[in-house]
């Protein structure tokens, strides 16, 4: 199996230049899906700090990246929405979220929010023992008691170091969003009205902002805690996307 993809053929959430070069990292097996972004291309074609797969190599094996609070040792593994990124040598943290484009983009975030990360709850079975699991955005399952109200569409703020749930956002309308995809990717607002389409058609959700409003359908959105967002913001685009050297 290769381990290249081709830059044309990539997401379009992905940060990197499609016509600087043909080939980049191939993101390898683990949670997000295909939508997961290669932890190499963050790490040379967004932030710079390394220059080669070789170079991510050398840092993942002296543990000295974080994600979502464990450290990593394959390069391809992927990032996506709401991962924590952190380097502690560096003291440096960072959320991943959309950007208005609808391109993931680097957050950095202080040491006290790196420490949980955000999940919109997907889907939710019992398992045996009569434990509810959770299943979150990017693939990961949290267990809880039965009776403990989580409903999907919900978000849940689970701490990196214990895995507990340290926080439950519900989705109604009042409920702080922000559009994850589609062409208001980036808008963070307040749920005016949910909109409930007969049939299989999908639901919509009018959002009011404080300079305007939008629609879009509700997959698109999660809810956040109004502290969620941090205020400095490494710009994907800014940054030249490099060959995949060895």
């Amino acid at each position: 199996m290769t381990r290249h993809q081709k830059r044309l053929a990539v997401p379009n959430s992905w940060p990197v230049e499609r016509k600087t070069a043909t080939f980049t990292v191939k993101a390898g097996a683990g949670p997000h899906g295909e939508a997961g972004v290669p932890l190499v291309v963050l790490l040379r074609d967004v932030l710079g700090y390394v220059n080669s797969t070789k170079e991510a190599r050398y840092a993942l094996n002296h543990d000295s990246i974080l994600v979502n609070g464990d450290a990593v040792s394959d390069e391809q593994r992927p990032i996506g929405m709401f991962d924590i990124l952190a380097f502690p040598e560096r003291e440096e943290s960072f959320r991943i979220f959309p950007d208005e484009g609808g391109r993931l983009a680097l957050t950095e975030i202080d040491a006290d929010a790196a420490g949980s990360r955000l999940g919109k709850i997907a889907n939710k079975t019992v398992v045996p023992g009569g434990e509810m699991q959770l299943t979150l955005h990017d693939g990961t399952n949290v267990r809880v008691a039965d009776d403990a109200g989580y409903d999907t569409k919900d978000s849940i703020v689970v701490d990196n170091e214990s895995k507990e749930i340290v926080a439950h956002f519900e989705y109604e309308e009042g409920a702080l969003v922000t559009a994850v995809a589609g062409q208001h990717a980036g808008r963070i607002g307040e749920i005016e009205e949910i909109d409930v389409t007969l049939g299989s058609g999908s639901n919509t959700v009018e959002v009011t902002t404080d300079d305007d409003a939008f629609e879009t359908v509700e997959e698109y959105v999660v809810v956040i805690d109004e502290n969620f967002t941090g205020s400095d913001e490494t710009d994907a685009d800014a940054v030249e996307a490099g060959d995949d050297d060895e």
